[in-house]
């Protein structure tokens, strides 16, 4: 069985990027030279010999080749225009974690690697180099043609799916429609599988208070989802819903379920995100953040981390690899098992 290669996207390389590679790079060496799988990293080279020296990591060699043989190697994204200092957000940083993205996809659309792994990018800067979009996912959707793609998030065994993310909570009630939320559903049960989970069980939040308490705060969890989740009945997914959003989470902890189906979100980010950041009791600072972003519904395998670009201690040398390594490996199991 050939070994499988993941690219991992640098995403904007003024950020923490760069660092995280560096130290992950580092710490999987022993699995890298072992063979267990390959890395291909696609970013700023200047960014990431800057972030070695920074990190005292050893350099990533250099290839212009992504087919070749190599425990890990990393692509220029594509020819920098400007010089990217640590810490500051600019076009140009936007505009190479887009190249990166770019030629990431192209690769595992033609099977050189088995996914791809992206490390954080800047929507600013990403919008100001010219292109229009809310971020990763939707970035992916329109590259690999996918529609309705479907944000999770997984801390260990905490998974956590979306109906909505990226959108004004007003509006939050209107993409709640019986089509949508049979797709995250099934996208989700889809990658419990994929985990070798082989009979998921799945519980989907309510949007309004105590699920509307009969109709008094709102009937869509009334209209849409008990309707829609009565139709798993008798199936090989086991889907209980509405559960109120103030008690589903404690429950999904505990492991009543594989996996909730968010409403929107806040709904289901602050859960996950407080689970996963690691916080310092003396100074109140976060050390580290563990959990995974994955997106289901493409037509390759996509997993990044679960926190964002960090200028405010980029260039600094103290980022935290720990979600990356994890995104890592999240893709590696997906790949695994897809090619099993």
């Amino acid at each position: 069985m050939v070994a499988p290669r993941l690219a991992v996207t640098m995403g904007d390389p003024a950020g923490i990027g760069p660092e995280i590679i560096a130290k992950a790079c580092a710490r999987l060496s022993p699995r890298l030279a072992a063979g267990e799988f390959s890395l291909l990293i696609l970013g700023s080279v200047a960014a990431l010999r800057t972030a070695e020296a920074l990190c005292g990591t050893p350099p990533i060699p250099q290839t212009d080749d992504p087919a070749q043989p190599f425990a890990h190697a990393i692509l220029e994204a594509g020819p920098e225009r400007a010089p990217i200092e640590p810490g500051i957000m600019q076009a140009e940083g936007g505009r190479l974690a887009y190249l990166a993205i770019e030629k990431a996809v192209r690769l595992a659309q033609d099977g050189t690697v088995a996914g791809i792994v992206t490390a954080p990018l800047n929507k600013e800067a990403l919008n100001l180099a010219g292109y229009t979009y809310a971020g990763h996912t939707d970035m992916l959707a329109d590259l690999t043609a996918a529609r309705d793609s479907v944000m999770m998030l997984a801390h260990g065994a905490f998974r956590v799916s979306h109906v909505s993310t990226h959108v004004p909570l007003s509006e939050v009630p209107s993409r709640l429609t019986p089509e949508r939320l049979r797709r995250v559903i099934d996208l989700t049960a889809q990658a419990l599988r994929a985990l070798g989970i082989p009979h998921p069980r799945i519980a989907v939040a309510a949007l309004n208070p105590h699920a509307g308490e009969g109709g008094i705060f709102g009937r869509e969890d009334i209209d849409v989802t008990a309707p829609l989740v009565a139709t798993y009945e008798g199936s090989d997914v086991t889907v209980i819903g509405p559960v109120p959003g103030d008690t589903v989470f404690v429950k999904l902890r505990g492991r009543s379920y594989d996996a909730v189906v968010a409403m929107y979100h806040d709904q289901g980010h602050v859960p996950v995100k407080l689970l996963g950041f690691d916080i310092d009791p003396e100074t109140g600072a976060w050390r580290a953040l563990s959990g995974v972003n994955v997106t289901l519904g493409l037509p390759i395998i996509r997993t990044s981390v679960d926190h964002g670009t960090a200028f405010d201690i980029a260039g600094r040398g103290i980022a935290n690899e720990d979600s990356l390594i994890e995104a890592i490996d999240f893709a590696l199991n997906l790949a695994g098992r897809r090619d099993g």
